[in-house]
Parts: structure tokens; C-alpha cells; sequence
């Protein structure tokens, strides 16, 4: 007998009206397909769970329910939906889903990918490097005439440079200036980056 979760139950009891009827027949869908899932609540929306990874899971609104894959790119390649609900668009109706034979197939496809362990594809986001941080003027003459703090700064990382030179530019007054320029070539001396007091931790 498959396994119910009482949760999933509850949720679809309180959904609408219109959404019982989808959820149920999605519901039936996944357990046809796949008699070795578990159901749990995952964000509070029902979810199966298949070969230790989420295989899909199904939600209802006020006005329509969704389902998705967990892997969606992979199960529905170029029939992916594109208005961003689940992998089927928007359910108002059991007559919006997929065919039985389609959706126990693409069920089927997903469990497939969780068997081996098939990693979601992720979106790698470009990051524009910070360019160099350039020492201020005074900053610079500064260094300029103290050896040792001018081979620290040189041999920081850019991250410890500009820690430095957002210091001093945060300063308001230029009598505040001028000591946190005196005490960071104290500290780059003496080979100190400008946070060194809580690396002793």
C-alpha cells in the first residue's frame, strides 16, 4: 500500500474547491509511476521524495495549482513551460493536465535522474572583478616613504588593500584622516593587515 502522508491529506482538504481534483489525480499520477515514494511537506507544499532527493512536488493557489520537477530543465528540455509555474503552467482544471501517459512518463524521467544522483544544473552568475584598489595620493606618499609598509601593502591581497584605503576614505575630518594614515603605516610596518586585532581570535 503506498505511503500517505497525513499532511498532504490536510492540505488538500483546505485547498479550493476547483484545486482537490488536480492535486488528487497528481497525487494518483506520482504513486502510479512511482510506488517507492515517500510524501512529506517541503515549504509548507506537498513533495515526493525518491532515491534520497525531491522528485517533484504540486502546490494550489487561489485561482490554479502547479506541479514541478525537482529537475525541471532535465525532465522537460524543450517542452519546459515558460510562464514560471511548475512544469505543466498554470492548472485550473483536471482537463489543464498533462495525459496520464505523458505525465507518468515525465515522472518516470525524473526518477530516472534521481536514481544516479543527477545534480540540478545551476546557474553560474558572471561576476565583474573589483578592479584593483589604487592608494589615495596621500596614502601613497605616505607609503612612499616607509619601506617595510609600502612592501606589506604591496604584497596584500587586493581585499586587504582596499580595506585599508576604505578606511582612511571614510574619514570625515582631515585631522581623522591624517591618524588613520599614521596608524595604518604603523600596522603595514609591522606587517599587519588593517583588521588584525580579530584574527588573534
Amino acid at each position: 500500500m503506498p505511503s500517505r502522508d497525513p499532511g498532504i491529506d490536510a492540505y488538500i482538504a483546505r485547498s479550493a474547491e476547483f484545486a482537490q481534483p488536480i492535486l488528487n489525480s497528481l497525487r494518483a499520477a506520482v504513486h502510479e509511476a512511482c510506488p517507492q515514494v515517500e510524501e512529506t511537506l517541503k515549504w509548507s507544499m506537498p513533495s515526493f521524495v525518491y532515491a534520497g532527493g525531491i522528485l517533484c512536488g504540486m502546490a494550489a493557489f487561489k485561482q490554479h495549482a502547479s506541479f514541478g520537477f525537482w529537475k525541471r530543465a532535465l525532465v522537460m528540455g524543450k517542452a519546459m513551460t515558460r510562464d514560471g509555474m511548475g512544469s505543466y503552467g498554470k492548472m485550473r482544471s483536471v482537463a489543464d493536465l498533462p495525459s496520464k501517459k505523458q505525465l507518468i512518463a515525465d515522472i518516470r524521467k525524473a526518477m530516472r535522474l534521481n536514481e544516479p544522483g543527477v545534480k540540478t544544473p545551476g546557474v553560474r552568475k558572471t561576476r565583474t572583478p573589483k578592479p584593483s584598489p589604487r592608494a589615495p595620493d596621500d596614502l601613497a606618499a605616505a607609503l612612499n616613504k616607509n619601506k617595510k609598509a609600502q612592501a606589506t601593502f604591496d604584497g596584500f591581497a587586493p581585499s586587504h588593500r582596499r580595506e585599508y584605503i576604505e578606511w582612511i576614505a571614510e574619514a570625515k575630518r582631515q585631522d581623522t584622516r591624517l591618524r588613520r594614515i599614521a596608524q595604518a603605516i604603523e600596522w603595514m610596518a609591522e606587517g599587519k593587515p588593517r583588521n588584525w586585532k580579530y584574527m588573534q581570535c
